[in-house]
């Protein structure tokens, strides 16, 4: 564990300056998308729970934890929604309660997107979300002394409120949202800093083959934050009838993410990610998978 001691302590006290919840990958926000914008809430025709996680699967000490499980209910124009999001990284605990809602406009019907793709309604979606997050660093843990950064363990909660903006048609979507606008604001320790992030993505739905079997999408997604370089995620995924689906993803820190996923009666979807650190990072390599249910015509759309 001493040899280990350096590389905890260096992040540590890079952790005070971030956001307190790991920037999520690709698998994560494209599959569980209200965890960063609440726009997304209610955008479905069908209620949706949906769990993702990475790093648990193949974790050893100290090995940075990620989960998330939120649920989405549609109501003609409005969606509700909420979640939970827990992070482990070192002696770094975060865990975010947040409940979301969202006023949609609907702009038209597209009635020639095949059923099985689910091509979601056009519409403009304006999503809010307010929460608290639990904050604790286990600092005695370190062993440290002599040194009063290391004195006594965090723990504090600390409310938080998020916006974000929708987007949607048949072949084309973009958001903007910030899931937590007013950063640490309401905080009651001094000793943390939580830098707000904002997030910035789009996407193009391409329908190929005779009968438009197959979806292609490619995406992308900006995260920016004061004092942390601006990282770019870069995405592609290929869908087969909602039977199937991959995809592969680049973001800018030098990290390549992989995804392999099927589905189950229409209703459920299961996905196997993989995260590639191609330097050296001391975080390393990672892989996950994603579990999610969509009641009613789940993810084949109307027959």
């Amino acid at each position: 564990m001493k040899k280990y001691i350096p590389i905890i302590c260096c992040f540590v006290l890079c952790i005070a300056n971030l956001y307190a919840q790991q920037t999520p990958l690709f698998s994560d926000y494209n599959y569980n998308t209200i965890i960063i914008n609440p726009a997304h809430t209610g955008l479905n025709e069908d209620s949706e729970i949906a769990f993702t996680n990475r790093g648990l699967v193949d974790a050893f000490d100290g090995t940075p934890k990620y989960l998330s499980l939120s649920v989405s209910i549609p109501k003609d124009y409005s969606g509700f929604g909420g979640g939970i999001l827990r992070d482990e990284i070192g002696v770094t605990t975060s865990t975010h309660f947040f409940a979301s809602y969202a006023y949609k406009i609907f702009l038209s019907q597209d009635t020639n997107v095949p059923r099985w793709h689910n091509g979601n309604p056009h519409v403009l979606s304006f999503g809010i979300s307010a929460g608290i997050l639990q904050y604790a660093e286990d600092l005695l843990d370190l062993n440290i002394t002599n040194d009063i950064n290391f004195a006594q363990n965090i723990n504090t909660s600390i409310p938080t409120i998020g916006a974000g903006f929708l987007y949607n048609e048949r072949n084309f979507y973009v958001g903007l949202a910030a899931p937590n606008i007013v950063g640490d604001l309401l905080s009651s320790e001094k000793n943390i800093e939580l830098v707000v992030p904002y997030y910035a993505y789009g996407g193009y739905k391409l329908y190929m083959g005779s009968q438009q079997e197959f979806l292609l999408k490619p995406n992308a997604l900006v995260i920016v934050s004061e004092g942390s370089p601006t990282q770019i995620d870069m995405n592609l995924f290929l869908n087969y009838k909602s039977k199937l689906e991959a995809g592969i993803g680049y973001r800018t820190n030098s990290l390549v993410n992989m995804l392999v996923g099927f589905y189950l009666f229409n209703n459920v979807r299961i996905n196997y990610t993989y995260n590639v650190a191609l330097n050296n990072s001391p975080l390393g390599s990672s892989q996950g998978f994603s579990l999610s249910y969509r009641a009613g015509n789940g993810y084949g759309g109307r027959r």
